[in-house]
């Protein structure tokens, strides 16, 4: 393991204009709220945005199908004086994977997925956010900072998650238009296969300036949050595995990257789900399924936070028919299964033990009063290695926050960062 620089959390200026170029997806009422729509980039950004308020991508003439190009100017002060700059006390280190080479031949990028908590979700649920200052909840502070966080890391491709008012869930994809083009995209209303109202997406993306057609697979999903419906969260994120299989096979079973807040904790079945394909849900209570109700902060801090994230599980067979239907895809099945070969690259990178848990995922992306724990992951398919990962924070430097956003953290979530290389050709 070896650390390579550091990301503070202190603010910073481009020195060069960025520009973003809006195309596809569902254009949610509140996308122009969406922090990078409001500051221009260094890069040509796309942007591929999904929302449950946006048209169908059933109807080909349809906003999803038209894009168009247009320069966004950044709406924030200039700062004056150094004063103005909140003091860093918070860093993230970047760290190299042992067993990825090295070679600087190989072809890369850089994959950031990250909650940025919607501003509705701040204001309606003020409960889990009762230790945080209301300055710190602000969108327009919290905007900066986002803003600002993702200009220093310079990624490639950026999948964002947001929850607004009203139930209504949004994701949003970007890409830098001169490394990535779009060759198909597709977005995912769970709620029309009675899944309620969240939202994934898809979009097969290429390399742009590549000596060979490299070619990715991008999915962005917001799993559902609530801990009691178990059978609506594997439901979702089978359905997300099973569409990007057949996107992958149809474009000659090209890698997969899958981004998001899978709203489920390490040891967790839907975690196991994910990392082995398969699940017998008569196995398990489908209010446990998703390991959220054992991170209570106060949970989490008596009991040790390298044991948070150890459940204990007990048979139940309390599923209903269409529980077991939503949650497997078939009538008369118990075994949940996908058909991918998934690994988590934070788990693949190998961490301290001050910020990785004994699978090697970070001991919390995720901090408010009600929860500390981790739901945030980047799961990768065969093509791709992680070369690193941008670490995650000790809990002992969460704590001393006393909950996010803070005032050098613009969400309740951490940005999970990791560079990918396209494996050598055997």
């Amino acid at each position: 393991m070896r650390c390579v620089n550091r990301v503070d959390c202190s603010w910073s200026r481009p020195s060069e204009a960025y520009r973003i170029l809006p195309s596809g997806g569902h254009l949610s009422s509140g996308f122009h709220q969406c922090p990078l729509s409001s500051l221009s980039f260094r890069s040509s950004f796309v942007c591929c945005s999904s929302s449950t308020s946006g048209p169908s991508d059933s109807n080909p003439e349809s906003s999803s199908n038209r894009s168009y190009s247009r320069r966004w100017q950044n709406p924030l002060p200039r700062r004056q004086h150094p004063d103005q700059i909140p003091s860093s006390q918070i860093a993230r280190d970047w760290i190299d994977s042992d067993t990825t080479p090295v070679s600087q031949a190989l072809e890369r990028f850089t994959v950031v997925s990250y909650n940025i908590l919607g501003d509705g979700n701040s204001s309606y649920h003020r409960e889990l956010y009762s230790n945080v200052s209301v300055p710190y909840l602000k969108w327009g502070y919290r905007k900066r900072l986002i803003c600002e966080e993702l200009i220093r890391l310079n990624p490639d491709i950026i999948s964002m998650q947001r929850r607004t008012g009203d139930n209504v869930d949004g994701c949003a994809m970007f890409w830098k238009a001169d490394r990535f083009g779009v060759l198909e995209r597709e977005n995912i209303e769970f709620s029309q296969f009675g899944m309620r109202d969240n939202v994934a997406q898809l979009a097969v993306l290429e390399l742009r300036k590549s000596n060979k057609s490299r070619k990715i697979l991008l999915g962005n999903i917001h799993v559902l949050y609530n801990p009691n419906q178990g059978d609506v969260k594997l439901g979702q994120v089978r359905s997300l595995c099973s569409k990007a299989h057949l996107l992958s096979k149809k474009w000659g079973d090209i890698p997969i990257v899958l981004c998001g807040d899978f709203n489920s904790t390490p040891k967790s079945p839907l975690y196991n789900f994910l990392a082995s394909s398969e699940l017998n849900v008569m196995e398990h209570d489908k209010k446990e399924l998703s390991g959220q109700k054992n991170c209570r902060p106060t949970k989490v801090l008596e009991t040790g936070s390298k044991s948070s994230n150890t459940i204990t599980f007990s048979f139940c067979s309390s599923w209903t028919k269409e529980e077991i239907r939503v949650a497997t895809g078939q009538e008369n099945s118990y075994w949940a299964a996908h058909p991918l070969k998934l690994n988590s690259s934070y788990a693949s990178v190998k961490g301290s033990a001050n910020t990785r848990d004994s699978v090697g995922e970070p001991l919390a992306t995720s901090y408010h009063s009600k929860f500390l724990g981790t739901v945030d992951y980047l799961w990768y398919s065969d093509g791709l290695l992680p070369a690193r990962v941008l670490d995650t924070l000790p809990i002992d430097v969460l704590c001393k926050t006393k909950g996010l956003p803070c005032q050098e953290l613009g969400s309740d979530h951490l940005a999970l960062v990791s560079e990918f290389v396209f494996e050598p050709d055997g």
